[in-house]
């Protein structure tokens, strides 16, 4: 068994549009747009480069605790008492960003997630990595670990907040993965990233997300910077149905950071069309079968299959089918056997599973005979 490849070919065109897209470009060294609800691709740059992420980091520290929490190993209502180390190195003292949380009081870890999320707080960042697993050491062991289970494979945590650490990275497709796993699997608690302020020991603060101040129907994550990454974000907007989420680093200002990321999404919402290339029980294509009744099983979708198109351009994708092949008769039916891969120039739009449509049963010892000659020749 063998990796297989069956070519497809699109040529999908749009009505030429007064609002052609342009080719875009940014400032930022590192970029990635990308459609929440497909997984296309819309912009890259620098994609899968590790990135010195800053406090961009505190988007992984906030999914830990969201996932001790959804396995029961946490409460909201819990209280953890803020260390000195959190006071002294995470607090007012650090002059860096803080919820200003009192040495040893005990706070509910909701609070120190509104002052992790919406404040950037760095001391309630190390409260609640102290209080989940004793050391910051520890808890970036945590993190680790999770960035294994949602399939990170560009990232390395070594703290919660976040600080000057060149061992600490973190590519921009990384950073999708998790803010999409944040929206889709810990819904309950993304409320809080949208937050306009909180208020902790009297000090009113505004969630730090510049984009939730402007018209773009944005609704949070996180922001970070670094003396070694510069100024970056990992952002979420919706407009008229469509939610896009946008990172980008290695910009010299909080101003830039803003600017680009809000280029970013207007162009993304202005510039593509979804084309919906495959609907449910569509037949995409075939998996060649070896000792079957029949030699090439029916692979279809689940759901429907959308790629973008840029407005007002005829645009070619490629793509191709790929599955460990020829598969194994018998073969069960609604059984995920295969990928849709689909490419714009070298860019992966799209990547969405297809299944088998029918069942392929055993075939006849004449018809294993043959296929056996066929695979020996």
């Amino acid at each position: 068994m063998a990796l297989a490849f069956l070519g497809l070919a699109f040529a999908l065109a749009l009505p030429i549009s007064a609002a052609q897209a342009q080719n875009f470009q940014t400032a930022a060294p590192f970029a990635l747009l990308v459609d929440y609800e497909t997984g296309a691709t819309l912009f890259e740059k620098g994609a899968d480069e590790p990135m010195v992420p800053g406090a961009m980091v505190k988007l992984m520290t906030a999914a830990v605790v969201f996932h001790e929490i959804k396995e029961g190993r946490l409460r909201l209502d819990d209280t953890f008492e803020v260390s000195e180390n959190a006071w002294r190195n995470g607090g007012a003292h650090s002059h860096g960003t803080a919820t200003f949380l009192a040495v040893h009081s005990r706070v509910r870890v909701e609070d120190l997630l509104r002052g992790l999320i919406v404040q950037s707080g760095n001391d309630a960042a190390m409260a609640l990595a102290e209080g989940i697993a004793g050391t910051e050491d520890s808890f970036a062991n945590l993190m680790n670990k999770r960035a294994v289970e949602l399939g990170l494979t560009h990232s390395t945590f070594t703290d919660p907040r976040g600080k000057s650490d060149l061992k600490q990275r973190a590519s921009a497709r990384d950073l999708v993965r998790l803010a999409v796993s944040i929206i889709r699997d810990d819904a309950d608690f993304y409320h809080y990233f949208g937050e306009k302020e909180f208020t902790w020991n009297k000090i009113r603060q505004l969630n730090r997300d510049p984009l939730l101040s402007m018209d773009l129907g944005a609704d949070g994550l996180m922001m970070g910077d670094s003396p070694e990454g510069g100024y970056g974000l990992v952002g979420s907007a919706v407009q008229n149905g469509q939610r896009l989420i946008v990172v980008v680093n290695g910009l010299k200002n909080s101003a830039d950071r803003a600017e680009e990321a809000r280029k970013l999404l207007n162009w993304g919402f202005r510039s593509f069309d979804p084309r919906v290339i495959f609907q449910p029980g569509d037949t995409v294509g075939e998996a060649s079968v070896y000792g079957g009744a029949v030699s090439e099983a029916p692979l279809t979708c689940e759901e429907p299959i959308k790629v973008f198109l840029t407005r007002g351009s005829q645009e070619k994708l490629t793509a191709k089918i790929v599955y460990m092949g020829p598969l194994v008769a018998p073969v069960a039916a609604d059984a995920e056997v295969a990928r849709l891969k689909v490419w714009r120039g070298s860019t992966l739009v799209l990547d969405a599973p297809l299944k088998t449509q029918s069942a392929v049963p055993l075939g006849g010892l004449s018809k294993r005979a043959v296929d056996a000659g066929i695979e020996l020749a």
